[in-house]
């Protein structure tokens, strides 16, 4: 069972696709959050959930304080099981928009005017390192100078590189079979 650990939504239960994706654990999420909220990141940010599956991660970030969330999913069924595990969040007390685009990441990417402060990118483990460096690439123009990004892969997967999309590695922690690396614009 997927649910919103903290916050205001806390205890909402999430639905999550029947096959095609693989859900951060509750323990991984916990770990995650707990990082983010220590830094001061999640306060009014802006938040995109990439590959975002049930769209457990920026609903996380909403029900924490976080000021608006972009779920992306190329999947048609788990676009509309996002939008229904964010009217539960909506309905749990969290006024913050949920936005849900159903698109391939990089398509969405290079046609958005959007900004983001939080980025996630949870991409299938089958994803390509080509395919995870594109969507990086497509990435870098929509972050706030400041920005955090994080990319959540398996533990046997290379480190994204970071330096085609004009980022920097700033840290990782692996949690059992999955490794989490965090980046920044170059010089944030």
């Amino acid at each position: 069972m997927t649910r919103i650990i903290s916050g205001r939504a806390g205890g909402t239960v999430l639905d999550v696709p029947p096959k095609g994706t693989r859900p951060t654990s509750d323990r991984v999420r916990e770990s995650l959050f707990g990082s983010l909220e220590s830094a001061g990141l999640l306060d009014d940010a802006r938040v995109a959930d990439l590959y975002a599956g049930s769209g457990a991660l920026g609903l996380e970030s909403l029900s924490r304080g976080a000021a608006s969330a972009d779920l992306v999913e190329f999947s048609a069924p788990a676009a509309t099981l996002i939008r229904r595990n964010a009217d539960r969040v909506r309905t749990a007390g969290v006024a913050a928009p949920a936005r849900v685009h159903r698109a391939s990441v990089t398509t969405f990417l290079t046609a958005s005017g959007l900004e983001w402060d939080l980025v996630f990118l949870d991409p299938p483990y089958d994803l390509s390192d080509d395919e995870l460096t594109r969507a990086l690439v497509a990435l870098a123009p929509r972050l706030s100078a400041d920005a955090t990004v994080i990319v959540e892969r398996a533990k046997r997967s290379a480190a994204p590189d970071w330096a085609a999309a004009g980022l920097e590695p700033e840290r990782d922690r692996a949690y059992g079979d999955t490794t989490m690396w965090w980046g920044r614009p170059r010089g944030a």
